[in-house]
């Protein structure tokens, strides 16, 4: 007999970009039927979540908390007890300073099969983005973290805080920004040294990444000076005088690039974006629904097949199959690309662009294709529904046969969640049109980039400020655009 209640894992994501979570929170993520997600999470994790899949935002912030934790222990039960496998996915680690102790209680009062995932702490991995190990076999030889503020007494620190401050070690304070001042204080009346090594570091997702190293006496005033916003890490010993950051060359540490687009553009943009170091968010999230009926009917009989993105050769072959088609009818017919990653995409189906001009632009392929094709040849146009109508308008004018199959089409879906950032890449037309009415237009210090042509048309209609077109309409072509636009 099935049982009809769900199951609960509280799953650690770790600190810093998707790929940080463990192998087992990533299958979890992949067979779950809802999610419900924090701050400090790599969006793109969601990308993981299955379509179908019920996404339930609950952040919490240091001042600002969208929801209460009963709240959220009362939509994990409500969650379970539809029947579902809910992931209740946290950064860093459930089990360290993330309540994930209080929703287990919970989840076990109300007799839901509950399981903890780890994750990287925030203790750990924060300071060792910046550089900083916390233990050291020579400088640390143990870790202490500790909450930097507390409900139980009057200012807000543990109680046993003077006795904190004698331990040998690192120690490590989460959610203490605001009590920086205090802590330093208290930890200098206890005995330690003022001279005493000291660091704050803002990381992983944070909005406003930082990293202040400086000793006891003067890291309030440092860390003040530089503007340092919740959440930060505060670490304090003789580790913190360290400076052990990687020196493989990221010339993108810090950037913040934004991207919208489907699943298959953001894939091929995050890895690469996140090697050269940027901090990659998903900002707008572009389902592909494809439109079977364009093709029914659709028989090849020799002429062009023409595909102007990935999405297009994918969703045709896709429905060659659903039609039953033998790809052996497609011997009689060429076929024509408009750029290298579309060709790229057609090889990997087994067959070889026969066109693919140098420029990437419609208004080229349409040029090539009335070059190579014979007045007599029929032209078939596998493309988005938001196409423009320059292609088949060129090909048309010159009095060829063209037919236009829209055979997908892009829906937007923005994210919860915002955040700032350096860059913002559009992949389409459709994508800036979804972005402004959803966003309306980016801060002034936001630089957009266009995939190609196309799409920076459709940017000019909505912004007359400057922006940045990519020269090859691929995720390699974006990644040097920005690469270029950044200051030596």
């Amino acid at each position: 007999m099935v049982n009809e209640i769900g199951s609960v894992y509280l799953v650690g994501a770790g600190c810093g970009s998707a790929d940080l979570i463990t192998l087992r929170g990533l299958e979890l993520l992949r067979r779950c039927q809802a999610v419900v997600y924090d701050d400090l999470i790599d969006n793109a994790l969601l990308d993981a979540v299955p379509p179908q899949a019920e996404r339930v935002y609950m952040g919490k912030r240091s001042g600002r908390h969208s929801a209460h934790q009963e709240e959220i222990c009362g939509e994990l039960i409500r969650q379970a007890r539809m029947g579902r496998l809910v992931v209740r996915l946290k950064g860093g680690d459930p089990y360290v300073f993330g309540r994930g102790g209080e929703e287990f209680q919970a989840l076990a009062q109300a007799g839901i099969p509950c399981e903890e995932v780890p994750g990287i702490s925030s203790a750990i991995a924060i300071p060792a983005a910046a550089g900083i190990p916390v233990t050291h076999r020579r400088l640390s030889r143990g870790i202490h973290i500790i909450t930097g503020h507390t409900a139980d007494t009057g200012d807000a620190l543990p109680p046993d805080f003077d006795h904190l401050a004698k331990l040998q070690g690192t120690l490590i304070f989460l959610m203490g920004l605001r009590q920086l001042p205090l802590i330093a204080r208290r930890l200098m009346e206890a005995g330690k040294a003022p001279g005493t090594p000291a660091a704050v570091v803002s990381g992983g997702n944070a909005t406003h990444p930082a990293t202040v190293r400086g000793t006891l006496a003067d890291i309030w005033e440092k860390t003040s000076e530089a503007g340092v916003m919740t959440p930060a890490v505060i670490v304090v010993g003789e580790t913190a005088g360290l400076d052990f950051s990687s020196t493989i060359p990221r010339p993108l540490r810090g950037v913040r690039v934004g991207l919208t687009g489907t699943s298959a553009i953001v894939d091929k943009l995050s890895a690469p974006l996140r090697q050269y170091g940027a901090q990659v968010l998903c900002l707008q999230h572009h389902q592909l629904v494809e439109l079977p009926e364009a093709m029914d009917g659709w028989r090849p009989a020799g002429g062009w097949l023409v595909f102007t993105s990935s999405n297009g050769v994918c969703t045709f072959f896709r429905q060659l199959d659903r039609l039953q088609l033998d790809r052996r009818r497609l011997s009689a017919v060429r076929f024509a690309v408009i750029g290298g990653a579309t060709g790229k995409t057609l090889r990997e189906y087994g067959y070889l662009a026969d066109l693919c001009p140098k420029v990437y632009t419609s208004a080229s392929l349409g040029q090539a294709l009335l070059q190579m094709a014979a007045p007599e040849e029929s032209l078939y146009l596998f493309r988005s529904a938001q196409a423009t109508e320059e292609l088949p308008d060129i090909l048309r004018a010159a009095g060829r046969t063209v037919e236009d199959l829209r055979i997908y089409d892009v829906t937007a879906q923005p994210e919860e969640r915002s955040a700032p950032v350096d860059y913002l890449v559009f992949a389409s037309a459709g994508g800036v049109r979804a972005y402004w009415e959803t966003f309306g237009e980016p801060e002034t210090a936001v630089r957009c980039v266009c995939i190609g042509d196309v799409t920076a048309k459709a940017l000019k209609a909505q912004s007359s400020r400057s922006f940045l077109t990519a020269p090859e309409i691929s995720a390699e072509g974006i990644i040097q655009t920005i690469l270029e636009d950044r200051p030596l």
